[in-house]
C-alpha cells in the first residue's frame, strides 16, 4: 500500500533532520521556504555588456570565461569588473599567469591598486592552489586569472624544450575547476578566466577556433564571453581604440547569444559616455536632429565628438541619463506576491 502525502512529509522531514545534524543547516532546502534572490552580480561598467548579460553584470558565485583574440579587450573587461567590484567597498585578486600586468593601466581603469591582491606564479599549480586559497577565505568578491593559456604545468617547466606533455593542461584544469567551483558558489565569489583562442588543425568546415585548457573550463563555466575587435576608432589618421563586439556564446543565468557593440578608448578602456549616449539617442532621451544632439530642448553639442566632450564635463547630467537608459533597457521586474498558501516550513526532526 502506498504511504500517505503525510507520512511521505514526515519521512523528508526525518531525512532533513539527519541530513542536517551531519553536514550542517542549508545543505538541503525548500526552494518555497523563502523568496528566490536575485541573481547577484557585479556589473562590467558597461551598459551593452551588462545587457547583454540579462543579469546587469558578472554573476556572482559562478565561474566566467571571457576569450578572443590577441589585443581584443579580454584583461580590460575583467580589470572593469574589478574597478566596479571596488566601487562597492569589495576586495579582488589578479592571478597574473602571463607576468603583464600593468598597475599604471589599471589605475587608469579606475582600479585602487592599493587595495588590489596580485600574484605572479611560477606554474600552473601555483596558481590554481593561490586561487583557491583566495576564494576559500570568502573575503573576495571577484578574481581574476590571467591567462589560461599562461598556466604552465610544473612538470612542463621542469621538461626540456621540445617534450611533449599530451593532455597535461586539461587534466590540471579539469581538476583544479572540479575543486574551485563549489566554494565559488558558497563564498559568492565572481571566479573570472580569461582564455586565448588557438586554430585546430586540418579544419575544412565550421569554426576552427578553440580555446585553451581543454574542455574542462567550457562545462564549468555559467557565463562565456567572446570579445573581438571589428575595427579602429579614429580621429584623422591617429587611431584613439577599438570598435568592439561581444558575444554572450553561454549563459546559464539568462538567455544567451545577444551580441553587443561597444567602443574601447586606448588608456581609458571601455567608453561609457559614447555607450550612454548611443542608447540615449536610440531611446528618444536625446533628440537628433542632423548633426546637433540636444536634451530637454537644449543644445549639447554639434557633432558626436562635441556631444560626449559635453557629457564628460557635466558628470550629474550623465548619470541622470545613464539611470533613464538603465531603466529602459534593462527594467526591474516586480517581485511576486507571496502566497498566502505558502508550504509550512518543516521542523528539523532528529533520528531516532
Amino acid at each position: 500500500m502506498a504511504a500517505s502525502k503525510d507520512d511521505r512529509l514526515k519521512s523528508i522531514d526525518i531525512a532533513l533532520g539527519q541530513i542536517e545534524k551531519q553536514h550542517g543547516k542549508g545543505t538541503v532546502m525548500r526552494l518555497g521556504d523563502s523568496a528566490t534572490d536575485q541573481i547577484a552580480k557585479i556589473s562590467t561598467g558597461s551598459i551593452m555588456i551588462d545587457y547583454a548579460l540579462g543579469v546587469g553584470g558578472i554573476p556572482r558565485g559562478r565561474v566566467t570565461e571571457i576569450y578572443g583574440p590577441e589585443a581584443s579587450g579580454k584583461t580590460t573587461l575583467a580589470l572593469q569588473v574589478i574597478a566596479q567590484a571596488q566601487k562597492t567597498g569589495g576586495y579582488a585578486a589578479f592571478i597574473d599567469a602571463e607576468h603583464a600586468f600593468d598597475p599604471k593601466y589599471a589605475r587608469a581603469l579606475g582600479i585602487n591598486t592599493d587595495e588590489l591582491l596580485v600574484s605572479q606564479p611560477d606554474s600552473g599549480e601555483q596558481a590554481l592552489e593561490i586561487t583557491e586559497t583566495l576564494i576559500r577565505s570568502g573575503a573576495l568578491d571577484v578574481i581574476v586569472i590571467d591567462s589560461v593559456a599562461a598556466l604552465v604545468p610544473r612538470a612542463e617547466l621542469e621538461g626540456e624544450m621540445g617534450d611533449s606533455h599530451m593532455g597535461l593542461q586539461a587534466r590540471l584544469m579539469s581538476q583544479a575547476l572540479r575543486k574551485i567551483t563549489g566554494i565559488v558558489s558558497k563564498t559568492r565569489t565572481s571566479c573570472i578566466f580569461i582564455n586565448q583562442v588557438r586554430e585546430k588543425i586540418g579544419v575544412m568546415f565550421g569554426n576552427p577556433e578553440t580555446t585553451t585548457g581543454g574542455r574542462a573550463l567550457k562545462f564549468y563555466s555559467s557565463v562565456r564571453i567572446d570579445i573581438r575587435r571589428i575595427g579602429a576608432i579614429k580621429k584623422g589618421d591617429e587611431v584613439l581604440g577599438n570598435r568592439t563586439k561581444v558575444k554572450i556564446v553561454k549563459n546559464k543565468v539568462a538567455p544567451p547569444f545577444k551580441v553587443v557593440e561597444f567602443n574601447i578608448l586606448y588608456g581609458k578602456g571601455i567608453s561609457r559616455v559614447s555607450e550612454i549616449l548611443d542608447l540615449a539617442v536610440e531611446y528618444d532621451i536625446i533628440e537628433k536632429r542632423g548633426s546637433w544632439y540636444r536634451y530637454d530642448g537644449e543644445p549639447i553639442g554639434q557633432g558626436t565628438d562635441a556631444a560626449i566632450q559635453f557629457l564628460e564635463e557635466d558628470e550629474e547630467l550623465t548619470k541622470k541619463i545613464e539611470v533613464i537608459v538603465r531603466d529602459k533597457l534593462m527594467p526591474v521586474e516586480p517581485e511576486p506576491e507571496k502566497s498566502e498558501k505558502k508550504a509550512k516550513k518543516a521542523e528539523p526532526v532528529e533520528a531516532e
